[in-house]
């Protein structure tokens, strides 16, 4: 604890953004970092308390009390190497993780966290900046083969561990390019991709293979992998999306979020899309379904690409605008957020379920039909969604997105092939010690064995499967979980 009066006498101050009237005429990243000196005199408020809550509060378990001392003390590089020790890319977890370890900060019972988040992403673009961050290959070679099949950030980092104990790891990727829904479900003016380009030659560098295009299960039999390496890791995500099975779901206009994301990220990449399948929001009056991140994404991309207008759904209560503090801290409380996509112009609305759609004499949607919801516990105690008397309404709607989560990872293809065990909720089964599927030489982690979640949880599993296969293969292992 560098400064014992830190809190004191230093009140909270995090990055600001650039004006929306600016920032909505480009794709590119708008938040602005806050000086060097301000981020001295924000890491001398963490209190270095007993118990570090923020621990509590990060998956990948991130020294913050540490490295914020360290950053008061002005020894960035010394904290670079304290972040990087439990965390492969905090670059990317400074741009777009929530933050629970605010949440959890003994500071944020007053509403006033540590700056964790700003200060963790300062730490490593200085790293960058001034040339720390270099390749790490190994001194030996294990002799040991690896495929990692998925490359979002569990698998990224799962990739660069194992490369990093000495094995000859090969990175498959479906899509045309490295990054999972890092590249192409975030939109660029949240992360931009030079980002991911720039730890993939940190990664090559280390022994890292990439190999895109490749669909395993489809375009490359399971067989032929299992046969081809020493143990496979399986880090594909969740990607079988929530549908709306309701009447007229089949007209035109009406598209999964992540379709319309990934498109709109391949675009601005300069990637060509046919005219006919181009999904725009341009001159649209656009309707959101789902009140998460991945809603979030789809307003501030629909406003960038010049909607009419934006409403977004959601079918919950609206959340109170401040927590219980004595009953939630420091666990992740259920409280309004409001993002900056939501700053840049939307109407949003809570309990609200949708019932139908009617289209247009071309078959293109047009109205999105709406009832009003009453949430009634019943016998047992649990929330039931009851339609409210007279409570139904009309929205227009010339395109609508389905942003409501995902259920499980697609089962079609490398999954079945594998005939490996699933869970209850059809995720890939295996444990957070092991990470071992039914088949002992198939490896599981992130969102295809836990299900939809963060990018801190993916970067941590990633980074623990990649000790349990090293283990695995070499009967011990010295990579950190």
């Amino acid at each position: 604890m560098g400064k014992v009066t830190g809190f004191l006498e230093t009140t909270r101050h995090d990055r600001s953004y650039r004006k929306v009237a600016e920032r909505v005429r480009n794709w590119n990243e708008f938040v602005v970092p806050l000086p060097e000196t301000e981020l001295r005199d924000q890491g001398s408020r963490c209190m270095d308390c007993g118990i570090p809550f923020c621990h509590q509060g990060c998956p990948v378990n991130n020294l913050i009390p540490d490295w914020n001392d360290l950053v008061y003390r002005d020894r960035w590089r010394d904290a670079l190497t304290s972040l990087h020790s439990t965390n492969n890319f905090p670059e990317f977890t400074g741009r777009i993780c929530p933050a629970p370890c605010e949440e959890a900060c003994v500071l944020n019972i007053n509403d006033k966290p540590v700056t964790i988040k700003t200060i963790e992403c300062a730490i490593v673009d200085r790293g960058w900046e001034e040339g720390w961050i270099v390749p790490l290959p190994p001194k030996s070679k294990t002799g040991k083969k690896v495929a990692v099949v998925g490359s979002g950030p569990a698998g990224m980092a799962a990739s660069q561990q194992l490369a990093r104990a000495g094995h000859d790891v090969t990175l498959f990727e479906k899509s045309d390019r490295i990054g999972g829904l890092g590249r192409y479900g975030i939109p660029d003016f949240k992360f931009e991709k030079w980002q991911i380009d720039r730890r993939m030659e940190q990664m090559a560098a280390e022994g890292v293979t990439f190999r895109t295009g490749v669909h395993v299960g489809v375009d490359l039999k399971v067989d032929e992998l299992l046969a081809s390496f020493d143990a496979v890791l399986l880090a594909g995500g969740s990607e079988k999306p929530r549908d709306l099975p309701v009447p007229g779901r089949d007209s035109d206009g009406i598209h999964f979020a992540m379709d319309f994301l990934a498109q709109n990220n391949k675009r601005v990449a300069g990637q060509s899309i046919p005219e006919s399948e181009v999904i725009s929001a341009k001159d649209r009056h656009v309707v959101v379904i789902g009140g998460g991140d991945t809603g979030s994404d789809c307003i501030g991309t629909s406003n960038r690409q010049g909607a009419a207008s934006v409403t977004q759904l959601e079918i919950m209560p609206r959340p109170p605008e401040q927590e219980n503090k004595g009953l939630t801290w420091p666990y992740w409380p259920l409280k309004l957020r409001t993002s900056s996509s939501h700053e840049e112009g939307c109407d949003r609305d809570w309990a609200v379920a949708t019932k139908s759609f009617s289209a247009d004499n071309h078959g293109r949607v047009h109205t999105l039909h709406a009832v009003r919801l009453d949430w009634q516990k019943d016998d047992s105690g649990r929330m039931q969604m009851v339609e409210a008397p007279d409570g139904e309404f009309d929205i227009r709607a010339d395109l609508v997105l389905l942003a409501m989560g995902f259920v499980h990872p697609v089962h079609e293809g490398m999954i079945e092939s594998l005939g490996i065990k699933l869970d209850a909720r059809g995720n890939v089964e295996a444990d957070t010690n092991r990470y071992q599927t039914s088949n002992p030489k198939v490896f599981a982690a992130g969102d295809m064995r836990r299900g939809q979640s963060l990018v801190v949880w993916a970067i941590r599993e990633g980074r623990q499967a990649a000790r349990a296969v090293d283990a695995h293969l070499m009967g011990s292992t010295d990579l950190p979980r």
